[in-house]
C-alpha cells in the first residue's frame, strides 16, 4: 500500500488571521512582563504592592479578551448598523471630558467612575477608521468620487478637534490621520492628495502657533542635548537608556531608567525601558513582531471579501503599526514627544482595550473572508461535478441508457 505524505506545517498557525492571534498574544506576553519590570519601584514608592500596576494592567487584558472575542465573533458588517449610536455616543463623552474631565498632568483626557477610570479619545480611534471605511467603501462600490468634503469626515474632523482640546495632539493626530491615508487607499486622486498635504502642513503650522510649546518640541527634536534639562529631557533620558542596554541588555529588572529618571517610563517610554533591561537581541525580536503583523493584516485586507473589510483591515492594520512606528521612532528621538503609547506593551487600560477589540474585528475579517472563499470554492465545485455529470449522460446512447435504467 501506497503511503501519503503529509506535508508538516512549519508554523504554528495555518491562516493570516492565526497569526495575528498568535502575534498579539505574544507581544501581550512581552508587555506583561514589561509592565512588572518598569513599575514594581513606582509602585513601592507610592507605598503599594510591586505587582499594583501590573495586577491593573492585568484587569484591563481580561476586559480586553472579553471585547476580543466579542469583536472576534461578530459579523464586522454589524459595526456598520450600529456605527450611527455609536459615534454620537463617543462625541458626547469627548464633549462630557472638556466639560468635567478629570485633569491629570494639566490635561483632561479622563473619566474617573470611582475606583474605574476610561479615556473617550481611545474609543473615537477605531471610531474613526470605521467612519472612512464605511463611507469610503459606500463611494467606491457606487462608483462616486473620492473625497474628503463630506458629512462623515466633518464629524471625524469634529473629534479630532475635541481630543485635540483636551489637549491631546498624538491621539488627535491618530484619529484625523487614518481617515487620511485611507483615502489614498480608496484611490483619491494624486492631485487631490497633494493639495490635501498642504492643509495638512498648515494645520500642524496653526497647532504650532495656538500652542508653541509644540515647535518648541520639534526644534528640540533635532538636538534634543541643546536643553537636556528642559524640553529635551525626556528624549535625552530615552536615548540614554536605549544606548546603555547594549547588545544583551543590562537583565531583566536590572535597569536604571524606572528609578526616577525617566518620566513615564511605563507609558509612552516603555519601550525605552525595555531597550534597557533587554539589549539589541530582544528589540530585534519585538521590532520583527510588529513587521510579521502588518505583512499579516495586509493580507488579511488583500483578500477580504468586500471593499469595506478592505478599507477597514487597512485601517486596523494602520491603527496598530501606526502607533508602533510612532511610539518607536519618539523613545529613539527621530519624532516629536507625543502622547502615543505603544500598542499591546504600554500600560494603559483604555488603549490596551480598545487595540484588542480591534484586533479582534480584523481577525473577524479574515474568518470571514475565508469562509466565503471556502464556500465559493464549494459551490463551483458542485456546479463542475453537475455539468460533467450531464454531458456524460448527453453523450451517452439513448438505447444504452434505456437498458441502464430497466
Amino acid at each position: 500500500m501506497k503511503k501519503v505524505l503529509i506535508p508538516k506545517r512549519k508554523l504554528p498557525w495555518g491562516s493570516d488571521h492565526e497569526a495575528i492571534i498568535w502575534l498579539m498574544a505574544v507581544l501581550l506576553v512581552v508587555g506583561m512582563v514589561n509592565v512588572f519590570s518598569s513599575t514594581f519601584i513606582t509602585a513601592e514608592n507610592e507605598n503599594s504592592a510591586p505587582y499594583a500596576y501590573l495586577l491593573k494592567h492585568l484587569i484591563s487584558m481580561g476586559i480586553g479578551f472579553v471585547l476580543f472575542a466579542m469583536s472576534w465573533r461578530v459579523d464586522y458588517h454589524k459595526w456598520r448598523d450600529w456605527l450611527g449610536p455609536v459615534a454620537l455616543s463617543i462625541a458626547a463623552l469627548l464633549l462630557f471630558v472638556l466639560a468635567a474631565g478629570t485633569v491629570v498632568n494639566g490635561a483632561k483626557r479622563w473619566i474617573y467612575l470611582g475606583a474605574f477610570s476610561f479615556q473617550p479619545a481611545e474609543f473615537a480611534k477605531i471610531c474613526s477608521v470605521m467612519i472612512a471605511a464605511y463611507i469610503l467603501s459606500y463611494r467606491v462600490e457606487h462608483k462616486l468620487p473620492i473625497n474628503i468634503l463630506n458629512a462623515q469626515y466633518a464629524f471625524i474632523a469634529f473629534l479630532f478637534v475635541a481630543v485635540e482640546m483636551e489637549p491631546d495632539m498624538g491621539t488627535a493626530c491618530v484619529i484625523l490621520g487614518i481617515p487620511i491615508v485611507m483615502l489614498w487607499m480608496a484611490g483619491l486622486k494624486t492631485y487631490k492628495l497633494q493639495r490635501l498635504a498642504l492643509v495638512g502642513l498648515a494645520a500642524v503650522v496653526g497647532m504650532c502657533i495656538y500652542q508653541p510649546y509644540r515647535l518648541e518640541r520639534i526644534k528640540v527634536m533635532f538636538n534634543p542635548w541643546s536643553d537636556a534639562q528642559g524640553m529635551g529631557y525626556q528624549t535625552v533620558q530615552s536615548v540614554t537608556a536605549i544606548g546603555s542596554g547594549g547588545f544583551w541588555g543590562m537583565g531583566l529588572g536590572q535597569g536604571l531608567a524606572k528609578y526616577a529618571y525617566l518620566p513615564e517610563a511605563h507609558t509612552d517610554f516603555a519601550f525605552a525601558v525595555f531597550c534597557q533591561e533587554n539589549g539589541f537581541v530582544l528589540v530585534a525580536l519585538v521590532l520583527l513582531l510588529y513587521g510579521a503583523f502588518a505583512y499579516y493584516a495586509v493580507r488579511i485586507a488583500r483578500d477580504a471579501y468586500d471593499v469595506y473589510g478592505q478599507l477597514l483591515a487597512g485601517g486596523i492594520m494602520l491603527l496598530v503599526v501606526g502607533q508602533a512606528v510612532v511610539n518607536i521612532s519618539m523613545v529613539a528621538g527621530c519624532f516629536p514627544v507625543v502622547g502615543v503609547p505603544l500598542p499591546f506593551i504600554s500600560y494603559g487600560g483604555t488603549s490596551l482595550m480598545m487595540t484588542m477589540f480591534s484586533v479582534g474585528v480584523l481577525i473577524n475579517i479574515g474568518r470571514y473572508s475565508r469562509a466565503k472563499q471556502a464556500k465559493e470554492k464549494l459551490d463551483e465545485l458542485r456546479r463542475n461535478n453537475l455539468k460533467n455529470h450531464e454531458a456524460a449522460l448527453a453523450a451517452m446512447p439513448g438505447r444504452r441508457r434505456l437498458q441502464r435504467i430497466k
